[in-house]
């Protein structure tokens, strides 16, 4: 009866807000004819995947079965999950956005979201698997008193999963508003409320199956789409960037910022605007500076390693062999992935730009939905209406696969390590653990909406890289030293933690992004002039964990480092590892 009233309540939901969408002018919301074809798929998709919940849902019964999906999935699936979960909203509408506005320096994205990969592969996966049941914070604190290290890891989660939520609610919203024709706002209630059913009943095992679906045809629709743009070009990709690089020029000649630029200098329009365009195939466009440059690396790069919703689906697979087995295949998929979105991003370029039928009239310089749509408008102009709709419909289930991951991560780091572990002290019971990640879950998706909303006209790229920098300074160290270094203590990975998770987030606040972008302060104005705090905060905590760890002489540190010996058979054999799985 509760399934029946949670899909009453959405279905009355979407209806409201296409009713009001159709009939009032909410807050001058541009009216859009809408695309019916896409319309179809996309609801076809919903409800095959709502399917995929109730499933679940008859076999979600423990708290393994909602968190880890009971350890039962292959290697070669959770390969697939892991990618369906990495290629987010920021992977596929913000890199491509990002590469079709800057050009080449798009590619950071691609590169530093790649190459955390190996790290994860050759260091920690199947000590992850080996040390953990449910989350990071079991790995981490599996020689360490479960207090306080629970409780900082649950509060770095709590910070990441935000981060990252804020980027797949601003895309999602952008999609749903621009095929529906929703004022924003509504758009972005509705994917709360569909993340939301999705996690409350199906937990880990629908999470599992809608990423691994989504992961097929996201890579299907991508690849398609990449094909049809070479197919216009000859598969030339040579030819792809001249032109991309010829409607650069054009656009900036019809720019009046060059037309001043120009008089400045003493040079002709075109000449300043080849230059201009010219410079898309260059480094050094979308971050200026080498601090920035070396600083948003390092985030991209070691914060895929400290990603909760990331590490969390290690513990899904049955043991350490099928852990490195799937870091092998998500890397596979997911390397596939980026050179795509790079084909992507130039064809936006060409076919979307500078298309009228895909700019905002309203917004100068925007595309109709936001500047995040890029890839969906390519879709249709490749095509047509019915491969909208399906890329549509992927790009959808790629957010609310993401966001359930996401919700799921948040609400296991409140009622796993929080209160089942740190209130509780390891007694509550698996109804009462489920419960109050339910209602985790609840609050999760509130906020998750609001900020949405808040943060409308960010690039999803960029917002995501602002999580990688705080998982990249909080959890990143604590991890790979607790696994690592037997002289690690309590108070150690405790205070370098903290100090890595405040630098970062209190850095990223006065940081010109949030500080002028969101805040609204005047220019220049950010106490913190670099893009990502990455370069600072992740070596502070690194510091702190090692000086504090060296001095300190308590006695607990001595039980965290007589344990370390009895960690590490533990992580490199896996003795144990199953009997501890096993609930």
């Amino acid at each position: 009866m509760i399934h029946f009233k949670i899909l009453l309540s959405l279905v009355i939901l979407g209806g409201s807000a296409f009713v009001l969408a159709d009939g009032i002018d909410l807050g001058g919301a541009e009216k859009r004819p809408l695309n019916y074809a896409a319309i179809i798929m996309f609801a076809l998709f919903v409800l095959f995947t709502l399917g995929i919940t109730k499933w679940a849902a008859a076999r979600t019964k423990t708290a393994s079965d909602f968190y880890t999906a009971g350890g039962g999935i292959t290697g070669f699936q959770n390969g697939l999950a892991i990618a369906g979960d990495f290629m987010s909203a920021a992977s596929f509408l913000g890199i491509s956005s990002m590469v079709m506005l800057s050009g080449f320096d798009g590619l950071i994205y691609s590169v530093g979201f790649l190459v955390g990969w190996p790290i994860i592969m050759f260091l920690m996966a199947d000590r992850l698997r080996n040390l953990g049941k449910f989350t990071f914070a079991d790995v981490a604190g599996y020689r360490f008193a479960t207090t306080p290290i629970r409780a900082f890891a649950a509060l770095s989660t709590f910070f990441v999963v935000i981060f990252y939520l804020i980027a797949q609610m601003v895309g999602a919203g952008g999609l749903i508003k621009l095929l529906f024709g929703l004022p924003y706002n509504y758009a972005v209630i509705l994917v709360g409320v569909l993340m939301i059913v999705y996690v409350l009943f199906g937990g880990m095992t629908a999470t599992t199956w809608v990423q691994i679906i989504k992961a097929c045809l996201l890579l299907s629709g991508a690849t398609f789409m990449s094909i049809m743009v070479l197919l216009h070009f000859d598969f030339n990709i040579l030819a792809l960037f001249t032109e991309a690089v010829n409607t650069k020029t054009a656009m900036f000649i019809q720019d009046p910022s060059v037309a001043q630029a120009a008089a400045e200098a003493g040079k002709t329009i075109e000449e300043v605007a080849t230059q201009k365009g010219e410079a898309i195939m260059a480094p050094g466009g979308f971050i200026k500076d080498p601090i920035s440059g070396i600083s948003f690396g390092m985030a991209l790069m070691f914060g895929t390693a400290g990603l909760p919703h990331i590490l969390m689906r290690f513990f899904t697979v049955p043991n350490a062999k099928e852990a490195r087995k799937s870091v092998f295949w998500a890397t596979t998929w997911i390397g596939y992935f980026y050179i795509l979105t790079f084909i992507i991003g130039f064809g936006a370029i060409y076919f979307v730009a500078t298309n009228p039928e895909y700019l905002d009239p309203n917004n100068l310089g925007q595309l109709l939905g936001n500047n995040n749509m890029a890839a969906v408008h390519l879709s249709h102009a490749v095509g047509g209406n019915y491969f909208l709709g399906f890329m549509s419909a992927v790009t959808f289930a790629t957010i609310l696969a993401v966001v359930a991951g996401l919700a799921l991560s948040g609400a296991s780091a409140v009622s796993h390590d929080l209160y089942s572990q740190v209130f509780k002290k390891g007694k509550a019971s698996s109804e009462s653990e489920m419960k109050v990640s339910k209602y985790t879950t609840l609050v999760l998706g509130v906020l998750a909406v609001y900020l949405g909303i808040v943060f409308e006209q960010v690039n999803v790229a960029f917002m995501v890289s602002l999580a990688f920098a705080i998982a990249a300074s909080a959890n990143f160290p604590v991890l790979i030293l607790s696994l690592l270094w037997s002289k690690t203590t309590t108070r150690g990975a405790l205070l370098g933690g903290l100090v890595g998770l405040i630098v970062s987030v209190g850095l990223t606040l006065v940081s010109p992004a949030v500080w002028e972008s969101i805040f609204g302060n005047p220019a220049n104005s950010a106490l913190f002039k670099y893009s990502s705090p990455t370069l600072f905060s992740m070596p502070l905590a690194f510091f702190t964990i090692i000086i504090v760890s060296l001095l300190d002489n308590s006695p607990r540190a001595k039980i965290d480092r007589a344990g370390y010996h009895a960690q590490m058979v533990r992580a490199e054999t896996g003795i144990g590892a199953s009997a501890a799985s096993n609930h």
